[in-house]
């Protein structure tokens, strides 16, 4: 048996930065949900922080989407 390394080495660093990328777009979107007390307290935009939000997380799940999409087709 061979394995080649070379592939196994870029699945794993694909895996690694969508991994990373996932994480912090979630991260990103918590944040933003969670800016919109003080986004309200400073006079700000809430509406913007909420938005941005719900924007990660739909990226979020497109990419899970075709994650799973990658893998049954």
């Amino acid at each position: 048996m061979k394995i080649d390394w070379a592939a196994l080495g870029s699945v794993f660093g694909v895996s690694l930065v969508a991994t990373v990328a996932l994480v912090g777009l979630f991260t990103l979107g918590i944040i933003g949900l969670s800016k919109q007390e003080s986004a309200t307290a400073s006079g700000g935009s809430v509406a913007l922080a909420r938005t941005g939000a719900y924007v990660c997380f739909a990226l979020c799940a497109v990419a899970v989407a075709f994650g799973i999409y990658l893998v049954v087709d």
